[in-house]
């Protein structure tokens, strides 16, 4: 791994969904998650870095330093109990530390080393196999739709059985959203990079791409068309940063044209970025 980032960055995702399901929610019958209070459409920061992570493991292929720790139907302790074979230290006694503080932070580093995802959100390893915790420099925000979104529930019918006997036709359900605009910002602390995991230039720039690319290798008939609109990079020409992240992300507005009817593409928004009060020491950078 290459050095750590030296930069403090701040970053918008505008992307969004035509007749899907972008987000389901189990306590509602897995309908797309909505504020109750607004209507306005809600996707979990897990499920971002759920899709970061897929694209990530689809490019890297788990190739050295590359590994995803947080994956679909692996155990975590099976990452955990490799780092301590490859590290020959001795295995704690339930989910202790090891006594000598010196092995504790190596096995934590081999870690933060071997794996992008401890490198880039952080992770809390102490469990049995226990590798400590660590913070990551790179965190998001719920994403947030632009406008107030109308869920629609459709009958859907299938004409395959699971059962001798059963009938041949059966009733389902299917959630979708005929469209929405989503919007998030995120952060990335060259301060927490430096000390804890070493996240590197080499990582930001697998960051951009997997946040462009999230949905391209993540189709489904249930999430329907999702794409990434935009990525609005800040970054500041210092580690600890030039300006306070809300007003940069303030910069960033979104309209629909003409209110008085239903938005169903993303050509219906104006998207805007105020660059005259671009702060001074921080540089604007458009990877869409």
């Amino acid at each position: 791994m290459g050095e750590a980032i030296k930069n403090r960055y701040e970053f918008v995702i505008i992307f969004d969904v035509e007749n899907g399901n972008p987000n389901g929610d189990p306590d509602a019958g897995n309908m797309p998650r909505i504020d109750a209070e607004t209507g306005y459409g809600i996707i979990t920061d897990v499920c971002i870095k759920r899709k970061i992570r897929n694209y990530v493991e689809v490019v890297k292929n788990d190739s050295l330093g590359y590994k995803i720790y947080v994956k679909e139907n692996v155990p975590l302790d099976v990452n955990r109990k490799w780092a301590y074979a490859e590290t020959a230290i001795e295995v704690p006694k339930n989910a202790e530390e090891p006594k000598d503080k010196k092995e504790f932070k190596e096995i934590t580093k081999f870690m933060c080393d071997n794996f992008f995802d401890i490198r880039t959100f952080g992770a809390v390893m102490s469990l049995k196999y226990n590798c400590g915790q660590v913070r990551g420099p790179v965190q998001i925000n719920f994403a947030i739709s632009i406008d107030p979104i109308i869920p629609q529930e459709l009958t859907i019918t299938s004409v395959t059985i699971a059962n001798k006997g059963e009938k041949s036709s059966q009733m389902g359900k299917k959630h979708i959203v005929p469209y929405a605009l989503y919007r998030t910002e995120g952060y990335v602390s060259a301060n927490i990079a430096k000390k804890t995991t070493g996240f590197s230039e080499e990582d930001l720039e697998l960051l951009w791409d997997a946040i462009i690319n999230m949905f391209e290798h993540d189709h489904s008939a249930t999430r329907g068309k999702m794409s990434v609109r935009k990525l609005y990079i800040f970054k500041h020409n210092s580690e600890l940063g030039n300006a306070p992240s809300h007003i940069l992300f303030d910069l960033v507005s979104i309209a629909r044209k003409d209110i008085e009817k239903p938005a169903r593409h993303y050509s219906d928004y104006q998207v805007k970025m105020d660059e005259s009060k671009l702060p001074s020491g921080v540089e604007l950078i458009e990877k869409l």
